[in-house]
């Protein structure tokens, strides 16, 4: 989404930076780009290489990783040499690609949150109907990506380059050049900004009301509350993703605007400082997201620290090995756990016809008590009841108790 500063407008390079400068900028987008392919390919390993963990929404996320991990790739590093040195260095059809790509991953960013959020809002507040399959969420995935090279389509058909006597430009050469890079940003602030983050919004604030001021619709489990803390856990943590790639965002947007409203800004002093920290925040937001699920999902913690557990300060620990492993009981954080065990004895006495029917007589009475008893049998039922803190799980017989998976990864 950096086409728009790359622009036609500016053929000439007025704004050399000092070489410490440069440097600076280099570690900040360096770091970003190592913490965001890294981060996103664990994640994505982490989903791919554990059954548990292949659910609707962690296909999603899967996505999300995919476009962010593409974009830091692809985008941030020549992001910051185009506008550090003003040179462009990578020829045409990269040129294209260039201008092309970021929109198309932002796109399938946040429209990846928007099926996240849209998932969650029907499981939680429409329980009863039913879940999107894995064809569908494949589906609806190839919708994105697909709609998401609609919208940046004319950056690629207008991209190209131009050769000066001391540099060469990549820019987009729109058909009208003194309008057409304004509205396009417009409409691409509206469909990948405002549009996705209302209707997250809308959602989220739904979801929040009841989970938090009310009860879940339809769930009358003995888990309740851990269900109910569950369900807080994954959407507390989605917010706080939305969150962060809204603020990350709003500066670019906001800067994009403004310079498009007064023109006269692109020649300031500073703007190419305003413009580069602009970009990093933006470029950033491709490296949060495997910290926040490290840091607010058990599972994706276990699955990272498998994956650096050759550091000598990292300890995979037995019930982190538990999280990941492909079954339908989920272990318990707690240690006291207990087992209470019940037998109901029920005495059945069974009558012999040829003694008779029990007159009231004493001698024949006693006799046929004491008969009775020696035909008696004893029945057993045995009762087995097996919990922990958060909840019960009853067997009766020996049977498997019917285990509650753990909502969300």
């Amino acid at each position: 989404m950096v086409a728009p500063h790359n622009g036609s407008n500016n053929f000439t390079n007025p704004f050399v930076q000092p070489p410490w400068r440069v440097a600076l900028w280099s570690v900040a987008y360096s770091s970003v780009l190592a913490v965001a392919v890294f981060g996103n390919l664990i994640v994505i390993w982490i989903i791919l290489a554990h059954k548990r963990m292949r659910t609707v929404t962690n296909y999603f996320l899967l996505n999300l990783a995919f476009s962010d991990a593409s974009m830091a790739a692809f985008n941030t590093l020549i992001n910051f040499i185009y506008a550090a040195h003003g040179e462009w260095y990578f020829g045409e059809a990269y040129c294209k690609f260039h201008n092309f790509f970021p929109v198309t991953s932002v796109f399938a960013s946040i429209y990846s949150m928007t099926a996240i959020a849209v998932d969650r809002y029907m499981a939680i507040i429409h329980p009863l109907k039913p879940r999107l399959s894995g064809k569908a969420t494949t589906g609806v995935i190839i919708c994105i990506w697909s709609l998401a090279v609609v919208l940046a389509f004319p950056l690629c058909y207008f991209s190209t380059t131009r050769t000066l006597s001391h540099r060469t430009l990549c820019y987009v050469a729109w058909p009208r050049m003194a309008e057409d890079p304004f509205m396009y940003h417009i409409i691409v602030t509206v469909l990948v900004y405002v549009l996705p983050l209302v209707v997250m919004g809308i959602t989220y604030t739904i979801v929040g009301v009841t989970l938090w001021g009310g009860e879940i619709p339809g769930d009358s489990s003995d888990n309740y509350h851990g269900q109910l803390r569950a369900k807080r856990k994954v959407v507390k943590m989605m917010i706080i993703v939305v969150v962060t790639f809204a603020l990350c965002w709003l500066p670019y947007h906001v800067y994009f605007i403004v310079t498009g409203l007064n023109k006269g800004l692109s020649k300031w002093k500073y703007i190419q400082q305003v413009y580069l920290s602009v970009l990093w925040l933006a470029m950033s937001s491709t490296m949060y997201n495997p910290i926040i699920y490290c840091c607010l999902n058990s599972r994706f913690r276990a699955g990272f620290k498998r994956a650096f557990r050759w550091c000598p300060f990292i300890k995979v620990s037995s019930y982190d090995e538990l999280e990941l492993r492909a079954t339908r009981l989920h272990p318990t954080r707690q240690s006291s756990m207990y087992t209470l065990s019940r037998m109901d004895t029920t005495m059945l006495v069974v009558y012999d016809p040829a003694e008779g029917d029990g007159g009231i007589g004493g001698g024949s009475g006693r006799k046929h008590s004491l008969s009775a008893r020696k035909r008696s049998y004893i029945t057993s039922r045995h009762t087995e009841i097996t919990g922990c803190n958060g909840g019960s799980v009853k067997t009766q017989n020996g049977g498997t108790p019917n285990a509650q998976p753990e909502e969300f990864s």
